[in-house]
């Protein structure tokens, strides 16, 4: 039987008597807990070269060394910040010694006529025992600098290559929507694909990164199933439509109509393997099912995602999940990629409590299957759902023009300009700082001519003041005006840290134009325009949990001259109508998460009973239900710019 090799401990034997020297040593070998490799000098001076080399794990020290003493080396070494644990060796015992010993700073005293004792073993076992603890706690300390240190390059990354990309896929949007490169469209359109492809890119490899290290932020929140696939079907079939592909979608069982994940990170994989199947397929289709499904007694929902393409050679099938791995090597070089989607794919649907497969075979295509956890969905309601396919539009929303003087900070000059000009093309007035100290001195100078700007756009990282010293500055001024957070970098943690300086939304680079409309539109008036819509003054609440549905909603009626609010829960809902009485229309979610939409309408109704309201659900409901709550109509999810036009 083999035994166990013993713990190898580097000794530090600091002795000037060559017998004493071979005395210790061979007591140290007769120990059965560690095997000693030992290391010998007689004087101080050599001791302390040594104990700063700091690559011993127990140091034995004798106190008389010639015309010196030990407390000498020992007081040195502490000053010299020496971690290594001493133990003092003395020829006899002596009370005041021991005690100067352990404040000069040994763990430990020993006389020489103990080590053939009990107690000479428990020392050395002792100091060594606490010299482990040490380099736990530095290796510790390491990892934690060393993922530190991890943290702040995945920031600067990101707004390193954020930051061009924001120029160049902004000032790319500009001239294909301006007049002024008519002739060039092809090739803008060539560089504004490849710049979103290596956005796209840049995004794979930060997940991934974050996955790492534990950054990856998840936000579980419920989710209309019926309207959130939709949206999906309508973003990926106009790209399975420009390969001349068709993609279908449909529900084996009824379905709940609401589940409890993540809603961005479900739409990143679906998206994901839905793009997936349109990048390696020619001919044909790709077809996402969806269904419900009891494995070891939990009910998952499962999703597949199938295409008629070039399939996955088997030997591959046990790795395309793994990090860098690319399919298309072992195939062509035509499609191209980093290999990171499926990866990060597989640790986002783990984070969700499901796991992924896939089936493929050469030239006829692949099916990939994946579940995730729906919440407790028990108690809902089903509904075989056919996502209301029928009433997607892809027509273009114009962005009504909004009214108001907007200050742009950002030390680069191309992006400032940038913003500028977008803000620009939204109607608004725009002035322009290249760091927050200038910002600083225009809003000085604007309050003490009674004009305030009414919004600021800030970026984060600039020279001389950055954004984050900037707005504690503009804040005490006592300035409750927007400031708009625009920034590149994605970290967990920076958003709330942003928001708690005072930051009332924030804005990622690159720049979407939408995304920016979006968040302007929410601090600043929409611009009157003179329509037969307008002249009607019809102000609209749309009461709708699920973010994305209530904005898309808002925009939606703003492109029509409405104007419109949001409100996410019923509680907002009533604070609203108490704090503002002009409201003709409210779109009203027939879940949310504090009330019931009949329940909610019946109360409206009993103290505001002039004003219409619209149950907007995934399912429909019976019309009883609807007479006794006071709901004057009920539309079916998901609501286009038609229905909106049919409504007004």
């Amino acid at each position: 039987m083999n035994k166990n090799p013993k713990a190898i401990a580097r000794v530090l034997l600091v002795e000037d008597d060559e017998d004493d020297f071979i005395l210790t040593s061979e007591y140290l070998n007769q120990l059965t807990s560690h095997s000693f490799e030992i290391d010998w000098v007689t004087n101080p001076t050599e001791a302390l070269e040594q104990l700063n080399l700091g690559k011993h794990d127990i140091c034995l020290l004798d106190y008389q060394l010639g015309a010196y003493n030990g407390l000498t080396v020992l007081e040195k070494a502490s000053e010299d910040g020496c971690s290594i644990p001493i133990i003092m060796l003395t020829g006899q015992s002596d009370e005041a010694l021991d005690q100067s010993a352990l404040a000069a700073g040994a763990v430990d005293y020993l006389v020489k006529s103990e080590m053939t004792t009990a107690r000479f073993a428990r020392a050395i076992r002792y100091a060594l025992a606490r010299q482990e603890i040490e380099n736990e706690r530095l290796e510790r300390i390491n990892a934690e600098t060393q993922n530190q240190s991890k943290d702040r390059f995945l920031a600067h990354l990101s707004h390193e290559l954020r930051t061009p990309l924001t120029s160049i896929l902004g000032y790319t949007e500009i001239l294909l929507n301006s007049n002024k490169a008519p002739h060039a469209e092809s090739e803008l359109n060539i560089i504004l694909n490849n710049g979103q492809h290596l956005l796209g890119l840049l995004n794979n490899v930060l997940d991934l990164s974050k996955i790492a290290v534990g950054k990856l932020e998840y936000n579980f929140s419920t989710i209309n199933v019926d309207s959130f696939i939709a949206d999906i079907f309508c973003l990926m079939q106009v790209h399975a439509a420009d390969k001349g592909l068709i993609l279908k979608m449909h529900a084996k069982n009824a379905l709940p109509l609401q589940i409890y994940s993540d809603p961005v990170r479900l739409r990143q994989v679906l998206i994901n393997l839905i793009h997936n199947g349109i990048k390696f397929t020619e001919t044909g289709q790709i077809t996402l099912t969806i269904w419900t499904e009891f494995i070891n007694e939990q009910e998952l929902i499962k999703f597949s995602v199938a295409d008629t393409g070039q399939g996955i050679p088997e030997q591959m099938l046990g790795n395309i999940f793994k990090p860098f791995e690319q399919v298309e090597d072992f195939i062509s070089r035509k499609e191209q990629g980093a290999g990171l989607g499926l990866s990060i794919c597989t640790e986002l649907i783990q984070h969700m409590g499901g796991s992924i497969t896939v089936n493929s075979v050469v030239n006829q295509g692949s099916e990939f299957i994946f579940s995730i956890d729906p919440g407790d969905i028990a108690d809902q309601e089903r509904v075989l759902l056919a996502f209301e396919q029928e009433h997607t539009s892809h027509e273009i929303i114009a962005l009504t023009p909004l009214q108001g003087h907007v200050l742009v900070v950002d030390d680069m000059d191309d992006i400032r300009q940038l913003i500028g000009q977008i803000c620009q093309s939204f109607g608004l007035k725009v002035s322009y700082a290249s760091n927050g100290l200038q910002a600083i001195e225009q809003c000085k100078s604007a309050k003490e001519n009674n004009h305030c700007f009414d919004l600021i756009l800030m970026d984060i990282h600039m020279p001389t003041l950055d954004g984050k010293r900037a707005i504690k500055e503009i804040r005490a001024l006592k300035l409750d005006n927007a400031i708009i957070a625009v920034t590149a970098a994605t970290m967990k943690g920076v958003k709330q840290e942003l928001l708690a300086l005072g930051f009332n939304h924030i804005v990622a680079k690159p720049i979407d134009k939408n995304e920016l409309y979006q968040g302007l539109a929410n601090y600043l008036s929409i611009e009157n325009q003179s329509s037969a819509l307008q002249n009607s003054v019809q102000r609209f609440l749309v009461v709708e949990d699920d973010e994305d549905a209530a904005d898309v909603t808002v925009l939606l009626l703003e492109s029509l001259g409405i104007e419109a609010v949001k409100a996410q829960t019923a509680q907002i809902c009533q604070d609203l109508l108490i704090k503002e009485n002009n409201w003709t229309t409210i779109l009203l979610d027939l879940h949310l998460p504090d009330a019931s939409g009949l329940d909610l309408a019946h109360s409206i109704k009993q103290s505001h009973p002039n004003i219409r309201i619209i149950l907007v659900s995934g399912a429909t409901v019976a019309e009883p239900s609807l007479k006794q709550a006071g709901i004057n109509k009920a539309i079916l999810k998901p609501i286009n710019l038609e229905i909106l036009k049919s409504l007004i």
